[in-house]
């Protein structure tokens, strides 16, 4: 019940957009941006194509949830601090739950395209080549050992718009943005020691107490009265086990960063707003008068647009159709619920499939060894092309995807002879089934590429391997990829740049001696490393990023080229003269530059540069949203600020409010042995003691069970 409590304020009504009924009009930009997608109309329509047997087990769910808000004392002291009462909990609302989860996993698509547009206007072909990138030598795919990369040439001359933010008014972003991502992989049962298959699975999300997470294992008996056994973590809101195992088959997600949605340009009648052309065709859209409730305000009302192929959307000059898998009919459902009842790889591979979910990377063994990979969640239809992650123009004749993929044409691996698998949010395939889906802001690689190489690492004669040691890897924090440039930074600070200049030999010299290889709290050369990273971005990126901004919230050259790391390599490492930035003589003077800007940085409030540990910027700050809202509550509402190892570009994905949302290693069959830890604890209320349970085993990493232990308490349930 307690639990429930901030789901009922925030994620139904974040999917909705019904947040400003509850906070007033500063919600409201938000609201507007979310229903856009009508998203509480489709869960309705949705509900009618699920099976009766789904739709019953939701009702109870839903009594259920209902049942226990009624009983409770008094209200959540979220709604208490609103002045506000919770309002029940509806069949629909529990298929918002997984759509608000579509925004955190796919909701940089739109954003993503939308400046994609931009680039392309902006730039030439050849420009555009160089600057988005389609892999990297750090990719690291299931089905090759590395991606050939017909690398471009870097052409003579930059875009005007390149390289302005080196004197302009822009901010250094010293840890960069993480984007949503995941780790995942698996053994088979002839890489182990004993021949049981495991699996590993880390979940990189915001974190916030309450935790996103619920832990849950269930007992009870299928159609034919045989044991069911399940357990995992569930989604508040939602009644299926997301991730976890059910003793025949183990299984974990990652976001998959396919390209799932597709702007469409569009021609409007100039003698009638609502007749559209799309492609060849007229067509009349549907206006769809959304209210939304104002708290302390009128309601307010707002004309959706709809088309065949989705909602409209004005974008500056341009009008587009926003052509999203998340808007067709099968994008949600409680097909997951089925996988309690897999008892193959090849089951739990079908259950995904069929699964209305954001498309995730599945990663699942069963307990006769087998594992294997595929994507769990509707796919796009689509042919491949080169345009897909580009708005369509209004002259294109192929106007984005047709439908969701057939699950016989879902790609797979099943058993390679590595007896391994992985992925983390990088390109998964090599060959040319990585066009059906698509890139959608895919990882550049370095973290795949450190999990693969620890997989492969883990041989039987070196070693026990079994969950513990599958599950060490999750907590590998080597910074092998910043080490590159640790050592570019080195390089240029040379005798002649640090002559005269005390702060660039003392970054010198804390890059040499305060760095272990690790993203450890205690490093200092680490996040030196880290900053002139992110500088460096500031120095070629920064303008630009002013620009895209303004055109969608969420738009950056971050969101447009995922890759981006690897043109700031070349342009580094290759040096061209037509691109070095406004304002800069050379190369030299940019890197200088960029590592003046971290020194300026750090040093501003009077911090030493000795004394700026990674730890002291990586610090936990992790916290139930109202803490700022009522700050004087702060110390109950949050967790213990700890300093934290880890980063983005590495197995141990750390930042202060978002990284590891949970850890799980566990073999099918086996779930007494298998290990589990997450940040927050079971309850959502900051006074009880489970608040906050088991999240020092978190922080530190310690390999905690997986499976619950003695039963210490029993709830009866007695019917009326």
């Amino acid at each position: 019940r307690e639990r429930c409590a901030l789901h009922h304020v925030l994620v139904r009504r974040v999917a909705a957009g019904e947040l400003a009924a509850l906070f007033g009009a500063s919600a409201l930009p938000l609201d507007r941006r979310t229903r856009l997608h009508r998203f509480r109309a489709r869960a309705k329509a949705a509900l009618l194509a699920n099976p009766a047997e789904d739709v019953a087990l939701l009702r109870r769910y839903v009594q259920g949830v209902n049942d226990g808000l009624h009983a409770l004392s008094s209200r959540p002291f979220e709604y208490a601090l609103l002045r506000s009462d919770p309002v029940p909990w509806q069949l629909e609302d529990s298929l918002l739950v997984v759509w608000a989860m579509y925004f955190d996993l796919q909701g940089n698509l739109q954003p993503r395209e939308i400046g994609r547009g931009y680039l392309r206007e902006h730039t030439t072909k050849d420009q555009l080549d160089f600057l988005l990138p389609t892999a990297s030598k750090w990719e690291a795919p299931l089905d090759a050992e590395s991606i050939p990369d017909p690398v471009p040439p870097i052409p003579a001359t930059a875009p005007t718009w390149l390289g302005r933010g080196g004197l302009g008014p822009v901010t250094l972003r010293e840890t960069l943005r993480m984007s949503v991502g995941s780790n995942n992989w698996a053994l088979a049962g002839s890489r182990t020691s004993d021949g049981r298959a495991v699996v590993q699975n880390d979940m990189h999300l915001g974190i916030r107490l309450p935790h996103i997470w619920y832990r849950a294992f269930l007992e009870y008996p299928d159609r034919d009265g045989k044991p069911i056994r399940i357990g995992g973590v569930t989604l508040p809101g939602a009644p299926a086990v997301v991730v976890g195992s059910n003793g025949h088959v183990a299984w974990g997600f990652t976001n998959s960063y396919g390209d799932y949605l597709d702007l469409i340009e569009v021609q409007r009648d100039p003698q009638n707003p609502q007749r559209l052309k799309t492609g060849a065709d007229w067509e009349n859209a549907t206006v769809f008068p959304e209210s939304i409730m104002v708290k302390g305000g009128n309601p307010e009302t707002l004309s959706v647009r709809e088309t065949s192929l989705g909602p409209v959307v004005d974008v500056g000059a341009h009008v587009y159709v926003v052509h999203w898998i998340a808007h067709d009919p099968r994008a949600v459902n409680l097909g997951l619920l089925k996988m309690a009842e897999a008892k193959t790889l090849a089951q739990a591979q079908a259950v995904g499939h069929r699964a209305g979910m954001p498309a995730q990377n599945m990663v699942a063994a069963d307990r006769d060894g087998h594992i294997g990979w595929t994507i769990a969640g509707p796919i796009p239809a689509r042919h491949a092309s080169p345009s897909a992650s580009f708005p369509f123009s209004i002259t294109e004749s192929a106007l984005g995807f047709a439908g969701v993929m057939a699950a016989e044409e879902y790609p797979r691996v099943i058993d390679p002879p590595s007896g391994q698998i992985w992925t983390a949010n990088a390109r998964q395939l090599g060959g040319p089934s990585y066009s059906l889906l698509g890139d959608g802001g895919a990882d550049p690689g370095p973290r795949a590429q450190q999990i693969r190489d620890d997989l492969t690492a883990l041989r039987k004669e070196s070693g026990r391997v079994d969950e513990r040691a599958v599950y060490q890897i999750a907590l590998d924090d080597r910074a092998v990829y910043l080490a590159t440039w640790r050592a570019r930074a080195l390089a240029v600070l040379d005798a002649e740049s640090l002559s005269g200049n005390p702060q660039r030999a003392e970054f010198r010299r804390l890059l040499e001696q305060s760095w272990d290889g690790h993203a450890s709290v205690d490093s200092v050369g680490y996040r030196l490393t880290r900053g002139f990273l992110s500088s460096l971005y500031t120095e070629f990126f920064g303008g630009i990023d002013q620009t895209l901004s303004a055109l969608a919230p969420g738009c950056d050259f971050d969101t447009v080229s995922s890759r981006w790391q690897i043109v700031l390599e070349r342009l580094i490492d290759e040096k061209p003269p037509g691109w070095i930035p406004n304002g800069r003589k050379d190369y030299r003077e940019v890197q200088l530059a960029a590592i003046d800007r971290v020194i300026s940085q750090i040093s501003k409030d009077g911090t030493p540069l000795a004394k700026a540990t990674w730890g002291a910027r990586n610090t936990a700050r992790i916290e139930h949203p109202f803490a700022a809202v009522v700050p004087q509550l702060r110390r109950w509402l949050s967790a213990p600020s700890d300093p934290q190892p880890g980063d983005g570009d590495m197995p141990r994905v750390s930042g202060p409010s978002f990284g590891q949302s949970e850890r799980m290693a566990v073999s099918p069959g086996h779930e007494q042995d298998g290990i589990f830890n997450m940040p927050g604890g079971q309850s959502g209320h900051p006074l009880s003691r489970y608040f906050l349970a088991g999240h020092s085993a978190w922080v530190r990493g310690e390999p905690t069970a997986f499976s619950p232990g003695q039963t210490t308490a029993t709830l009866t349930f007695v019917p009326k």
